[in-house]
């Protein structure tokens, strides 16, 4: 069976089973399910330290009775289409995700789908919650461009889904504002000002717009004013709730890493879901 192995250091999620499901357990305790019917979601991808809790949240949304979960990451240009894991499987401390390699082959067969050879947190960071709280579940790996193709590739899954019968959910894997001397981007300057603008302003503009069920101008907002990075990733997700029928978003959180560690540069985080 050819797998796909962690690439990301421990520093990131555990590295055994049993530390894992203990890191779980501990954010599970303050993580409310107050919806059990979301067809998508979009959750963070730094490490759980950071943003496990928001992804958690968005998972234990999702519908019921999934069969697969499609993991929709970026870190692409804007021409970098779409990219998917070849592999039959992932690895994860709790053992082995099995591959939709059924629902990719439908996928290619309306667009190209290229080979994804590179490691990258945006969908790995999320494969082992997914084991832990969907055990027999699988998932599929892809990436997309902050581009149009995202919100083609949303309306593709649907299609491919529905022509296979498969009961899926997507997950947009994005993260948000990545502010200060670390990142290059400091366009308020540093501070409480530059926190709050980076927040209410920045991040909002992008999220108001996955909210409102706008793709292309979540896409531009994103592009524009940096306030998302693998905004594909969400806009995918977006796009594929909207094939469902889904009519209604919610913000279940979003903060910025100066929650957990205050310092001049910052990222923003949130967790979003789109209701059947």
């Amino acid at each position: 069976m050819n797998i796909r192995m962690r690439s990301l250091p421990p520093g990131w999620y555990p590295g055994t089973a049993s530390k894992a499901k203990t890191a779980i357990e501990h954010m599970l305790i303050s993580v409310k399910s107050t919806y059990n019917n979301a067809v998508a979601g979009i959750v963070p991808h730094a490490g759980w330290e950071f943003s496990g809790k928001i992804a958690l949240k968005v998972l234990k949304s999702l519908i019921h009775d999934i069969g697969t979960i499609v993991v929709v990451g970026g870190h692409l240009h804007r021409d970098e289409g779409v990219l998917g894991a070849y592999e039959e499987g992932y690895e994860t401390p709790f053992g082995i995700v099995k591959a939709d390699l059924e629902l990719l082959q439908a996928v290619k067969e309306s667009i190209t789908v290229k080979e994804d050879r590179y490691a990258d947190n945006t969908v790995e960071i999320q494969l082992p919650l997914i084991k832990y709280l969907f055990p027999d579940v699988n998932v599929l790996a892809l990436r997309a461009a902050p581009s149009e193709i995202s919100l083609l590739l949303g309306k593709t899954l649907a299609v491919s889904s529905e022509k296979l019968k498969k009961r899926i959910a997507v997950i947009g894997s994005t993260d948000l504002t990545h502010y200060g001397p670390n990142y290059g981007y400091l366009p308020k300057g540093t501070g409480e000002t530059a926190l709050k603008w980076a927040m209410e302003v920045n991040d909002r503009g992008f999220l108001d717009n996955l909210l409102a069920f706008n793709g292309e101008a979540a896409l531009d907002h994103a592009n524009e004013n940096h306030s998302a990075c693998s905004a594909g990733g969400a806009v995918t997700a977006l796009s594929y709730a909207m094939a469902k029928g889904s009519r209604r978003g919610v913000l279940l959180d979003h903060y910025s890493s100066n929650k957990i560690y205050s310092g001049e540069s910052f990222v923003g985080y949130a967790g979003l879901i789109y209701l059947a």
